[in-house]
């Protein structure tokens, strides 16, 4: 049995002055870290839903993956800088510990957040709205343990975040 561990992000975030939304997951997971970029896992559909949101093909590669993230103005991070964890499950967060969003909302003009699941938009809302004064929008996680939602019903479900960055 998988026990909890201590777990420090160690993802830099992704973002640049044209940003305009930040994409906000909960803590990168086994997977991620060791690949060292977000969404790493190859079953989890996040580039794939980017990718038909912005009609490009699934990049192959981090510096791939970051290119099409700030070719679209979106910055890319966690809600979490640490947390106890067992594996790559939410529902067994402890003693979570928030990142510092300012210097994102400082660089850039983010206009929208948007959390990649109930546990992220739970944690945001718990450690970081009021900070930022910037309410964020829930959205579907995109883990395949997500499976009541179809590639289909993601992407249409992101489409909200394809049309604040195309305003």
């Amino acid at each position: 049995m998988q026990q909890r561990q201590r777990v420090e992000h160690g993802i830099a975030p992704v973002y640049d002055e044209h940003s305009r939304v930040l994409v906000l997951g909960t803590m990168p997971s086994p997977k991620s870290r060791e690949v060292g970029f977000f969404y790493g896992h190859p079953q989890n559909r996040f580039w794939k839903i980017l990718s038909r949101l912005f009609d490009e093909p699934v990049p192959s590669d981090n510096e791939g993956k970051r290119a099409l993230l700030l070719r679209h103005r979106i910055a890319l991070w966690d809600v979490l800088a640490s947390c106890t964890i067992k594996g790559a499950s939410d529902a067994s967060i402890a003693d979570a510990i928030p990142n510092d969003l300012s210097p994102i909302l400082e660089a850039a003009k983010i206009e929208r957040i948007f959390c990649t699941g109930s546990t992220s938009h739970r944690y945001y809302t718990q450690f970081c709205e009021e900070a930022t004064g910037i309410p964020a929008t829930k959205l579907p996680s995109p883990s395949a343990a997500n499976a009541a939602w179809s590639l289909d019903s993601l992407v249409e479900a992101y489409r909200v975040l394809a049309a604040t960055v195309r305003d």
